[in-house]
């Protein structure tokens, strides 16, 4: 059975993991029987947003921590995973990607991502195995492996800053995926353009599917 290493970045959309593209992806995985095994940083995060309000908290929570809510406490620290044990490396959205996993929240164009994050891609990229990001994680991708075809959904500003740095963005459809085949990248926008749980499910369906054709 093939193996994917997901990564995870907290649990909730506006600091963490968007949630319902977490659940969907596991569903989806299990579906075409590849096992997977979640990870996250051992690290606070940025800050804390309460989900109700969009307010900033005066709390301090920590990834790892944070992710297990998500996984049923399987979630293991990204430091023990190591890229020959699995097939092919995951990304799940959620403004945690962009906060805790990079400091592109914060930083824009200039933005930088986690070393720890930044080593995973480049040991899955140079060994040949296949990376996917949904969502916003795309980004990251795009700051470890150059020239890449891939997609965030139809941000204007987000493709010209793609674009400046050599990549192909290429507008999609929340349903359907991007395939770069000569760099073994897959990419979804999930809920950077779904407004529905329905329209997220299909595009983490066909990115699935196209994986496990794949592997």
């Amino acid at each position: 059975m093939k193996k994917v290493a997901v990564i995870l970045s907290g649990s909730g959309v506006f600091d963490g993991t968007e949630v319902n593209e977490a659940v969907l992806t596991f569903l989806a995985l299990e579906q075409n029987q590849i096992h997977y095994e979640t990870f996250a940083p051992n690290a606070p995060q940025a800050h804390v947003i309460n989900h109700l309000t969009g307010d900033v908290m005066e709390e301090s929570r920590n990834v790892l921590i944070e992710s297990n809510r998500i996984t049923r406490s399987t979630t293991k620290d990204i430091a023990v995973l190591e890229h020959s044990d699995f097939d092919a490396l995951l990304f799940i959205g959620g403004f945690g990607a962009a906060k805790n996993l990079s400091d592109f929240a914060f930083s824009e164009k200039n933005y930088t991502i986690d070393r720890a994050v930044l080593s995973l891609i480049k040991a899955f990229h140079e060994n040949s195995k296949f990376v996917v990001g949904l969502c916003i994680t795309p980004l990251l991708l795009a700051a470890a492996i150059p020239e890449l075809k891939l997609t965030l959904g139809n941000d204007a500003d987000i493709a010209s800053m793609l674009n400046s740095k050599g990549h192909q963005h290429i507008e999609c459809p929340t349903q359907e995926c991007v395939l770069d085949e000569a760099n073994k990248v897959i990419t979804t926008p999930a809920y950077m353009t779904g407004t529905s749980v329905l329209d997220v499910h299909h595009g983490v369906q066909a990115t699935i599917k196209l994986l496990s054709e794949k592997l």
